[in-house]
C-alpha cells in the first residue's frame, strides 16, 4: 500500500496499537555460591543484579494493511518490542492491543522438536499458533508446496539443513491464515532460491489490503520496496517515524554518525560535564546539515545544502564532505583533498558558530535521493575516498 493511498484511508481499523510500553531485564552481577554469601552480598547492599531498561516509552499503531518496518541497529530493542508484540514477554508498563490473528517468525526452530518429523512439526507449531487441527489439514498442503520439502516431510527435523528448516518455518508463518505477519530479520537467512521466494511473497501479500505485517530489518533497500510506514529505534527508543525513506535515510545517518566522530577519535575521548549530541564535543558542539533543495536529483535544478557548525579551537581543521545516494547503498561523491573536487571542496574552518553553503550541478549526478553528510577533521588527508 502506497503513502498516496494511505492518505485516503485514514478510516482503517487499527490492528496493532502500542501504548506507553517499557521492558527491563534483571542482569545478574554477583554470583552467591550459597546461603551464607547471599546474606553476606545483602548486608554490604549487593543486589546480585542490575536492571537494563531495554524499552522506553514506545508508542506507535499500525493500520490494516500496512507494511510497517522497524529499523534500528543490533541492541536497539527491535527484537524485544516483536516478542512482546507476539505475546512472548509481557511489558512492564503499557499496553499492547492486537486486533486478529497474529503470526510470528521470530526465531528460527521456535515451536519446532527437532525428534519430530516435518510433518509432525508443522501440526504442533500450527497448534502452538493457535489453530485447530482442521484449520492445519486446510494449510497443511499450501505450506509443503512453499517450503519444497514434499519428500522430506516424514524425516526427522534433525536430519534437516538449516536451509530446510527455515524454509519449513518461514512457510508456516506465511501460509498460517492470519491477519498479522510478524518478521525479524527474515530475509537475512536462507539461499538465493528462498531470498526470491520472499521478494514474490513480499510484492503478493503488499498487494492484499486485508493482510499486515511487520517486518523487522537493516536492509534499507527493503523497507524502501516493501514498506508504506517504519520506525527508528534508538537505545530503545523511537527516534523516527512515519514515511519509509525518510526513516530508512535516517537510520543510515545514524550509522554514519556512529561511526565517525568529529576531529577523530579522540574527540569522543573527552570527558566533559555538559552533555552532547553523539560525536560532538566541547570543540565541536554543533554539526549539522540542512538541505535547502529537493534532495532528489534530476539532472535540472541543483543539489543545494548548508553545513553549519561551531568549532571552538584555535587550530587548522578542515570539512569532509560526502554524498551518500541512499537509493544504492553507496557514496556518490567523497571530497578527497583540499581542492575543489566536483565543485564541493573540504574546506578549512575558522572558529566561532560558521554556515558553509554549497551547490552541486544535478547534471553531474545520476537520477537518485542523495544525502548530504559531513564531517569535522584534523587534516584533509583523513577523508578516505
Amino acid at each position: 500500500m502506497n503513502n498516496a493511498q494511505e492518505g485516503t484511508m485514514d478510516n482503517r481499523k487499527t490492528v496493532l496499537k502500542v501504548e506507553h510500553v517499557a521492558k527491563s531485564f534483571r542482569l545478574p552481577t554477583e554470583q552467591a555460591s550459597g546461603l551464607k554469601q547471599a546474606v553476606i552480598n545483602w548486608t554490604k547492599g549487593i543486589s546480585g543484579y542490575k536492571m537494563q531498561h531495554v524499552l522506553h516509552d514506545i508508542n506507535f499503531e499500525v493500520k490494516e494493511g500496512d507494511f510497517f518496518g522497524v529499523v534500528g541497529r543490533n541492541g536497539s530493542g527491535k527484537s524485544t518490542l516483536l516478542k512482546l508484540i507476539s505475546g512472548i514477554y509481557m511489558p512492564d508498563q503499557g499496553s499492547i492491543s492486537v486486533d486478529g490473528k497474529l503470526v510470528s517468525f521470530i526465531e528460527l526452530g521456535v515451536g519446532f522438536n527437532p525428534e519430530l518429523t516435518g510433518r509432525e512439526n508443522v501440526y504442533l507449531n500450527g497448534a502452538l499458533l493457535g489453530f485447530s487441527q482442521e484449520e492445519i489439514d486446510a494449510m497443511y498442503d499450501d505450506i509443503v508446496e512453499f517450503s519444497e520439502l514434499s519428500e522430506f516431510m516424514d524425516q526427522k527435523l534433525k536430519n534437516y539443513s538449516s536451509g530446510m528448516q527455515v524454509r519449513l518455518a518461514f512457510a508456516v508463518a506465511i501460509k498460517a491464515k492470519g491477519d498479522i505477519l510478524v518478521l525479524d530479520e527474515v530475509l537475512a537467512v536462507g539461499d538465493e532460491a528462498f531470498q526470491r521466494k520472499c521478494d514474490n511473497f513480499f510484492t503478493e501479500v503488499k498487494q492484499d489490503p486485508t493482510k499486515t505485517v511487520i517486518l523487522v530489518t537493516h536492509s534499507m533497500d527493503s523497507v524502501k520496496k516493501y514498506c508504506n510506514k517504519a520506525i527508528l529505534i534508538k537505545d530503545g527508543e523511537i527516534i523516527a517515524s512515519g514515511n519509509q525513506d525518510d526513516v530508512a535515510d535516517r537510520y543510515t545517518l545514524e550509522n554514519f554518525k556512529k561511526n565517525a566522530g568529529p576531529l577523530g577519535d579522540d574527540a569522543n575521548n573527552e570527558t566533559d560535564d555538559k552533555e552532547y549530541p553523539t560525536g560532538l564535543s566541547e570543540r565541536v558542539p554543533t554539526l549539522k546539515v540542512n538541505i535547502s533543495s529537493s534532495s532528489v536529483a534530476d539532472g535540472v535544478e541543483p543539489l543545494e545544502f548548508e553545513i553549519e557548525y561551531e568549532f571552538n579551537e584555535d587550530r587548522e581543521a578542515y570539512i569532509g564532505i560526502a554524498l551518500l545516494d541512499s537509493r544504492r547503498s553507496g557514496h556518490a561523491y567523497d571530497a578527497g583533498s583540499q581542492t575543489d573536487n566536483l565543485g564541493m571542496p573540504s574546506r578549512s574552518v575558522g572558529t566561532g558558530l560558521c554556515v558553509l553553503k554549497c551547490r552541486l550541478i544535478s547534471s553531474t549526478m545520476v537520477s537518485s535521493r542523495f544525502m548530504p553528510l559531513c564531517d569535522l577533521l584534523k587534516n584533509p588527508a583523513m577523508i578516505r575516498r
